[in-house]
């Protein structure tokens, strides 16, 4: 279904988007980061937060280097309390992703995995592929939310389109 190579654009995808954010927020106060703007996860914060406790969680999965984050869906927000320190863990899962994504070989995107769901309550039984494909899905999805939300708050955004990825990430 997938291949190492479309891991590895992906994950050089997530590093250059989470840095463009991170640069255009890191200016903002924390009453502007933490402003409830209406979201599913209500704030700036609250939704970059949600998409590393995600990445975090994915990971706890595809490999055992990995701990799963503590709490569930709803505590995701909260997961930083304070932008810098949510600044520290989004490089450090980036360049984490990186690592890992450079490491895989074609046979490590094949396959099943089982999980027990807890927002199904169940457990669950998916392509591998598909659930890394989901990942980076679900962190272009949200971070569309956190550009919609910096547009509303006018704030300066930055290319998104997968097509001009710079060649040097």
């Amino acid at each position: 279904m997938i291949t190492p190579d479309y891991v590895q654009m992906m994950a050089r995808y997530n590093l250059w988007q989470n840095g463009q954010v991170a640069e255009q927020l890191s200016a903002q106060p924390d009453e502007v980061l933490l402003q409830d703007r209406g979201a599913i996860f209500g704030s700036l914060l609250g939704t970059l937060n949600h998409i590393l406790w995600a990445d975090l969680f994915w990971m706890s999965r595809f490999a055992q280097d990995y701990k799963r984050p503590v709490g569930g869906i709803s505590e995701s927000p909260s997961l930083y309390a304070s932008f810098a320190d949510w600044r520290d863990a989004r490089g450090q899962m980036d360049r984490a992703l990186i690592s890992w994504s450079d490491d895989l070989s074609p046979p490590d995107v094949q396959g099943e995995l089982t999980w027990y769901s807890g927002s199904l309550g169940r457990e669950v039984q998916t392509a591998l592929g598909q659930c890394v494909t989901h990942m980076f899905n679900h962190q272009t999805h949200h971070r569309g939310q956190v550009h919609a939300m910096m547009t509303g708050a006018n704030i300066a955004t930055s290319v998104t389109d997968l097509a001009f990825l710079p060649e040097a990430l």
